[in-house]
């Protein structure tokens, strides 16, 4: 039983003016560099490759079990298929829950059950980036940065490494030359079974996870897998085979056996980071 917290209407005005700015911290920049038909290599992986509006990432929702005092009419924000409202408070209702929705729902938390229990896998370093560009068939981010490597060097740096990547939509994107390389050959059907904590890309889908569960969740929550969403984003790409000296980040060389240490522990930060979520 989800206990009820009762927010007057002056505090959860607070939660949306606090949401929306820490937000526009990087949703303003995103809309800024879209105009001019810029990109950022890392921060603007979290607006195109996830799918969740700008808009709905800054507009605050309670969390199931928060009720917000009203005064006068509810924001069109809250006038929708996932409220109710009693005794001059708003609030989540999950009599609203559609059959499809909490199916959904279910699926999504057999998934993050079933990754949580898995064996971690510490090790992989980043592979599935220079997996991606095996051979320079196509380079994802060749318009925005450059390799840091020779193609040559790069090739070789993966034809010398085991590759071990457990997640699906990471090495959907690998090459076909580098696909053998792969220990693991994870597909959509098997993504239940093959997901385990470790993974950066797995850590950093919570993100999704939680904006599927949205308003559900709350943006409180939301904010937490952005947040760690961004950190993991920033790791995947520091170790990928790209020269990002241009947006200031320092490569993670895992080429060398002190970068795959490095690797390594940021790696099991965020992963203790992670887990709570």
């Amino acid at each position: 039983m989800i206990e009820s917290t009762l927010l007057r209407f002056n505090e959860w005005q607070i939660h949306t003016a606090t949401h929306l700015a820490r937000v526009k911290q990087f949703t303003d920049p995103y809309r800024q560099r879209r105009s001019v038909r810029k990109s950022h290599p890392i921060l603007d992986f979290l607006f195109t490759y996830y799918s969740f509006p700008i808009g709905r990432l800054e507009t605050w929702h309670p969390a199931l079990g928060q009720h917000i005092e009203l005064q006068g009419k509810a924001p069109k924000t809250y006038l929708e298929q996932h409220y109710s409202e009693a005794n001059g408070y708003h609030f989540l209702d999950t009599i609203k829950l559609t059959k499809q929705r909490r199916d959904s729902i279910r699926w999504m938390v057999t998934l993050l059950r079933n990754t949580e229990s898995q064996p971690p896998i510490f090790g992989c370093y980043g592979m599935h980036e220079w997996a991606m560009v095996y051979q320079g068939v196509d380079v994802r981010h060749r318009e925005s940065v450059p390799l840091r490597l020779s193609q040559q060097d790069t090739d070789a740096f993966v034809e010398s490494r085991p590759v071990i990547c457990s997640h699906y939509d990471a090495f959907r994107f690998f090459t076909e030359a580098s696909k053998p390389y792969n220990k693991l050959q994870p597909t959509s059907d098997t993504r239940e079974t093959t997901e385990q904590p470790a993974c950066v890309h797995a850590n950093m889908d919570l993100y999704k996870w939680a904006y599927k569960c949205m308003p559900w969740v709350g943006s409180d929550f939301l904010w937490k897998t952005f947040n760690l969403a961004l950190e993991m984003r920033e790791l995947d790409m520091r170790a990928a085979p790209y020269d990002l000296s241009e947006y200031n980040y320092t490569p993670i060389q895992v080429e060398t056996p002190e970068g795959r240490r490095q690797y390594e522990v940021e790696q099991r930060r965020l992963s203790n980071k992670a887990a709570p979520l």
